[in-house]
């Protein structure tokens, strides 16, 4: 994931970030789906972000604090999202038939069904295409860390 996350200028209101956010396989992560406009995502998490300076295309951070690392990344490409994942491993956020973040890698596999290893530096990201869309869930240290969704066939590796 983006280390880049000491570089965000952070933009003061209220937000709305799921305590307990939903990845729904090929359409939502925290209530985010892909091609949302820029209002639709601050309508669904607030304005409570940072904006990752120097990052193409356009990434917000949305956390639970000023400078926290857990939360949620949007990208933004020509005003929609285009990719949207976890960031580090937020507690309570979990994803089909129960899977929770921290659960050992082969629950992954068992709960989400037919994965690809993709392998990132420092991770793996387990990919499924459907529909237009990739459902990624990143694994570090055999463990599940996090969730993230963008265009079919887009490098998962953040």
């Amino acid at each position: 994931m983006r280390a880049a996350l000491a570089l965000v200028a952070v933009v003061a209101s209220t937000g709305s970030l799921p305590q307990a956010g939903a990845l729904v396989p090929g359409r939502s992560l925290g209530g985010v789906r892909l091609g949302e406009t820029a209002a639709q995502t601050h309508a669904a998490l607030g304005s409570f972000y940072g904006v990752c300076e120097g990052c193409t295309p356009t990434t917000w951070y949305f956390t639970y604090r000023k400078w926290a690392r857990t939360g949620l990344a949007v990208e933004l490409r020509d005003g929609q999202v285009s990719a949207v994942y976890t960031l580090w491993r937020p507690r309570g956020w979990h994803g089909p038939a129960g899977l929770q973040l921290g659960a050992p890698e082969g629950q992954v596999t068992n709960l989400a069904g037919p994965l690809v290893p993709i392998a990132c530096p420092g991770y793996t990201a387990l990919v499924a295409d459907a529909h237009g869309t990739r459902t990624a869930y990143y694994v570090v240290d055999g463990k599940l860390w996090g969730f993230g969704l963008m265009g079919a066939r887009s490098n998962p590796c953040r």
